[in-house]
């Protein structure tokens, strides 16, 4: 018996859906995957090259250190070492989506993982949080998502010459306003407002100190322990 075919991402109802919820990360990924493609064109690497790292790799921030590296001259094992550091943080998201993805065949966690990023992540997590769980809508918006960073990457690609290095036209704060966007939407509780203000602060500090890979990792969990602790008191603050 053959194995189940990998579930369709849906119908068009199922698209349009997840355009509209990917629409906000799409406006950040555009402009951020345009100075990635600019900034990988000075680098040295060749178009074909460029393009492929957003097809194959697709994780910005590790895709932008490695595009330093590689213009600094490092060493491959360097670059493989730098990136596995900035998306450790990965290992949280893995953690946290257990919940979600129970009971999904391998291939769809596969697709999952792969194209999971930190504002997707955020976007289904909101989403499960009020009890949304269609798969298609999660697989397609994750699609949507990437092709949007492909583009943006084709069109910094395409106009490297033109855009310079991006940060004139502010580019590169494109991401980080769009993720503090969608923060902003899931803050419901006094617990979630600690655990992204203590995140959020430690995070910076660590990136500050030089340790942005695991300091992020050990950010997210310091965060989750503050918003737990937070949690836990207005529980016995409201029983007492």
């Amino acid at each position: 018996m053959s194995p189940a075919p990998l579930t369709p991402p849906g119908g068009p109802a199922v698209w349009r859906e997840a355009l509209a919820r990917v629409a906000p990360i799409a406006m950040g990924y555009v402009p951020v995957g345009m100075a990635y493609g600019v900034l990988a064109g000075k680098a040295g690497l060749s178009a074909i090259n460029v393009l492929a790292m957003s097809l194959l790799v697709y994780a910005g921030s590790a895709q932008l250190v490695a595009v330093g590296f590689f213009a600094a001259g490092a060493s491959g094992i360097s670059i493989v070492a730098a990136t596995l550091a900035v998306n450790l943080r990965h290992l949280l998201f893995s953690a946290a989506s257990v919940p979600w993805t129970s009971g999904w065949r391998k291939r769809e966690l596969a697709a999952f993982a792969f194209e999971l990023t930190d504002e997707t992540f955020a976007l289904h997590a909101a989403r499960y949080g009020h009890g949304d769980r269609d798969k298609r809508l999660t697989l397609a918006a994750n699609t949507l998502a990437q092709a949007s960073w492909v583009a943006g990457t084709a069109l910094g690609v395409a106009a490297g010459d033109a855009l310079g290095d991006g940060r004139a036209l502010a580019l590169d704060f494109a991401l980080p306003g769009m993720f503090l966007a969608l923060l902003a939407g899931q803050l419901r509780s006094p617990s979630q407002a600690a655990a992204a203000v203590a995140g959020g602060a430690l995070s910076l500090g660590a990136a500050w100190c030089g340790a942005s890979g695991i300091g992020t990792l050990g950010a997210g969990l310091a965060g989750a322990a503050c918003g737990m602790g937070v949690e836990a008191w207005t529980r016995r603050k409201r029983s007492s």
